[in-house]
């Protein structure tokens, strides 16, 4: 998978995701938030943190090459299948409990949460394997 945004985007869409976070907790501590108006800031929340995922995960890295390529398409995935098994596992636990009213809706940020973080830890070990063949050599 090719990334499509500038290396910028990839710092940007960490600080929407942070933002995204904290912009709910400052608006009740200011008195904005309510029980009327919950559900409003909940799904905006959830697409700006979409949105920062998004970035994050198709943002060009500072050394962009085919291995960073194959990197991210193994980070998606094993995303998709950690999303599966806690999907699967929220299902097992709902069932469980007997719980037939409530619903998960935040599947796709979950996988985008993953992906990031199975993108991060890749790269991550790819540099670092990388420093290791070199001292031997």
């Amino acid at each position: 998978m090719k990334a499509l945004l500038p290396v910028y985007c990839r710092l940007l869409g960490y600080f929407v995701i942070a933002l995204a976070l904290f912009i709910p907790i400052m608006l009740y501590v200011m008195g904005k938030m309510t029980d009327a108006n919950l559900l409003f800031y909940k799904e905006c929340s959830k697409l700006l943190m979409m949105l920062g995922a998004l970035m994050t995960i198709f943002a060009l890295t500072k050394d962009e090459s085919k291995k960073t390529e194959e990197i991210r398409n193994k980070a998606t995935r094993n995303a998709i299948f950690l999303t599966v098994l806690f999907i699967f596992g929220g299902m097992l636990y709902r069932l469980a409990k007997g719980d037939i009213m409530s619903v998960d809706t935040s599947s796709f940020l979950i996988f985008l949460i993953l992906n990031i973080l199975c993108l991060e830890f890749g790269i991550k070990k790819a540099r670092v394997d990388g420093l290791f063949k070199r001292e031997r050599r």
